[in-house]
């Protein structure tokens, strides 16, 4: 999906580990371009998409988005596991474009909703899902798998 603004959004591949690297070290994750690499090939091989905004540089947004079925729902649901857009290019409307281009994507797999996980301080990240169109369903709670060490 192209704008007449030169911004783009597409699928995230490996050439593109080293600008993420970067968009995701700006809002406090560090992550090293190989590993970074290795989870988008990974990601292309399950069930979900890692789509990126970009104009002439590094990526200016991401969103990582994954499907999964359940039982009391006929089509699967699109989850939105990440959405970040570097801070000198927000309220550029990067946001709005990578949540329809994840809807896109969803609908093609075939999904008949789309969630998005945001903490409850998040709330510039609640306000963006309201005027987005997404309705606030409740809290959610997180458990690991494995003890830490």
């Amino acid at each position: 999906m192209k704008s007449r603004y030169g911004l783009e959004i597409r699928a995230a591949g490996g050439a593109d580990a080293q600008g993420l690297c970067e968009l995701l070290h700006a809002a406090g994750h560090v992550i090293a371009p190989r590993v970074m690499a290795e989870r988008l090939e990974a990601m292309r091989d399950g069930p979900g998409a890692a789509l990126i905004a970009a104009e002439w540089g590094p990526p200016s947004g991401v969103v990582l988005l994954h499907w999964y079925r359940t039982l009391d729902a006929a089509q699967p649901t699109a989850q939105i596991t990440m959405l970040l857009v570097a801070p000198d290019d927000r309220r550029r409307g990067i946001g709005r474009l990578l949540i329809k281009a994840a809807a896109q994507a969803a609908r093609i797999a075939g999904c008949g909703a789309l969630e998005l996980l945001a903490a409850p301080e998040e709330r510039t990240l609640h306000a963006f899902c309201l005027a987005t169109g997404f309705q606030e369903t409740g809290p959610r709670f997180l458990r690991p798998l494995r003890k830490n060490r």
